[in-house]
């Protein structure tokens, strides 16, 4: 069974449509959506397959992912485990090929890069592209991964590595920096980390919640797992 969890906040146009087009693939899949927006998207407990997870406050999008991974490992047939964004910057018709290129190349952990030579980012600003690549370029010098993405959250994880991380990883860092903090914690534990290339689209329906004060934060979040590896050899 393939478990895919979607956080979400603030996606009613969105959320709907994403679960309808990734059921048109027929993965055999679960989904768990965990919400923190304030209103209650009702729908979405009438589809089969989903479960609604409905908190009603922004808890963050790490909270979310490891809360949803939580509720799947309960269920020891659920093996395989997918996250991604839930307002299309995320192509969910690139999740059968993903899914193929992690069995055959037996990982534990596939990320989706942006940054690779095949990848592209469509309707970003060049000013948000150049921060990004940035962020990611000091992301791998200071912690030392050979990977090229370390803050896209289109990912899929094997068993092993979803019950390593509930136990590693704290829920409750802020912003986009449990990306990081996930990918550091695979690598040295030895975990099988494998890229594929991905086209990343920037949302053409509602608000952008990824603000350049998040992404300063994200990066002010880089030099915290630095520091934290340093100290305690994590």
């Amino acid at each position: 069974m393939i478990c895919i969890v979607i956080p979400t906040y603030n996606e009613k146009e969105n959320i709907i449509k994403l679960v309808n087009f990734i059921n048109k693939l027929r993965l055999n899949s679960k989904i768990i959506i965990v919400d923190d927006s304030k209103e209650k998207i009702s729908r979405l407990n009438n589809i089969k397959n989903v479960k609604y997870l409905f908190r009603g406050k922004k808890l963050g999008r790490g909270s979310a992912v490891l809360y949803g991974f939580k509720k799947f490992l309960k269920n020891k047939n659920n093996k395989m485990f997918i996250e991604m964004d839930a307002d299309f910057s995320h192509d969910p018709k690139e999740i059968k090929r993903n899914l193929l290129y992690f069995n055959k190349h037996k990982l534990n952990f596939l990320i989706s890069s942006r940054y690779l030579e095949k990848s592209k980012i469509k309707n970003w600003p060049i000013s948000r592209k150049i921060l990004s690549k940035l962020a990611n370029l000091l992301a791998r010098f200071l912690l030392g991964v050979p990977i090229t993405d370390y803050t896209n959250g289109f990912r899929i994880y094997d068993r092993r590595a979803v019950t390593h991380i509930l136990k590693k990883c704290k829920s409750s860092t802020q912003g986009f920096i449990i990306l990081s903090e996930i990918i550091i914690e695979l690598y040295n534990s030895k975990f099988k980390i494998g890229e594929i290339d991905s086209i990343f689209i920037n949302r053409i329906r509602g608000l952008s919640k990824a603000t350049f004060f998040e992404i300063l934060k994200s990066l002010i979040g880089i030099f915290q797992v630095f520091f934290r590896k340093r100290l305690f050899k994590f």
